[in-house]
């Protein structure tokens, strides 16, 4: 009887032992704008540091699909790098970030400056020339974003307006691609998130402005978006915990050094 009395104390200390040890693990979801995606995954992982047992799943599929992931419940958070839509509202929205979009032109493109009207009519094809702007005699190659991207929904926000992009145009599905192909062509336009700006190509001044944190921040640089988490309603729990990181002091730091600019 002793003997029993001690292997069930044995078993209940170990099985006491077994779930202290064992680590519950809660998983986020985050989905939408791959412009936010490598931002939101650099926070992830500092968060995931943080707290024990997190994970998190950092998805890209354009600011559209960030969206409608929110709405859906498919996504506990969804990102996105533009304003929402009228049919879009009703979602609960974080700004962490602002990031400037960039027009960029090869290296070798002697063109440095040029107005929004000028970037307007390049793109719907009433400028097809670089001569036309002060530039060599060659045809501008447009590179363009894809539908749903929410690069290109900022740019067609902004710049576009009503107007339609021209019809021989060049699309690409990401802001690296449009990098490499701008890279790869002296005769080649395209647009960017600053945040994916390299050497290998050259952001344009526009309306005499340089593109940077200071002259965004200023509202100077009139070619700007927001970074913004979606979520269905207020947030709360493990959700509010990663948007407060977010926007915590460490997390602007980290905005920062990514090359966006901070809102706190």
């Amino acid at each position: 009887m002793k003997f029993k009395f001690l292997g069930i104390i044995v078993f209940i200390i170990l099985a006491v032992m077994y779930m202290v040890g064992r680590e519950e693990v809660h998983n986020l979801t985050i989905a939408g704008s791959t412009s936010v995606q490598p931002i939101a995954e650099i926070l992830s992982e500092e968060f995931e540091k943080q707290h024990s047992g997190v994970r998190i799943n950092v998805q890209g599929g354009g600011s559209s699909a960030g969206v409608k992931s929110t709405q859906s419940g498919t996504a506990d958070i969804g990102m996105s790098s533009r304003e929402l839509k009228s049919n879009e509202r009703g979602l609960f929205e974080t700004i962490i970030a602002l990031d400037g979009i960039g027009i960029i032109v090869n290296t070798a493109n002697p063109i440095t400056e040029l107005t929004m009207e000028e970037v307007r009519k390049i793109f719907t094809g009433e400028i097809r020339n670089w001569k036309e702007i002060g530039g060599i005699d060659a045809p501008i190659t447009v590179v363009n974003r894809e539908a749903g991207s929410g690069t290109r929904g900022a740019f067609e926000e902004i710049i576009m307006g009503p107007y339609d992009f021209l019809d021989k145009i060049i699309i690409q599905g990401s802001n690296g691609a449009v990098r490499q192909t701008v890279a790869g062509d002296i005769n080649a336009v395209g647009y960017i998130s600053l945040v994916a700006l390299e050497s290998r190509v050259k952001a344009l001044n526009i309306e005499g402005v340089v593109p940077n944190p200071e002259t965004i921040k200023a509202g100077d640089y009139k070619m700007s978006r927001p970074f913004i988490l979606l979520t269905k309603k207020e947030p709360e729990g493990l959700i509010k915990e990663f948007i407060d990181f977010a926007l915590s002091q460490e997390g602007q730091r980290i905005c920062k050094e990514e090359g966006l600019i901070t809102v706190r």
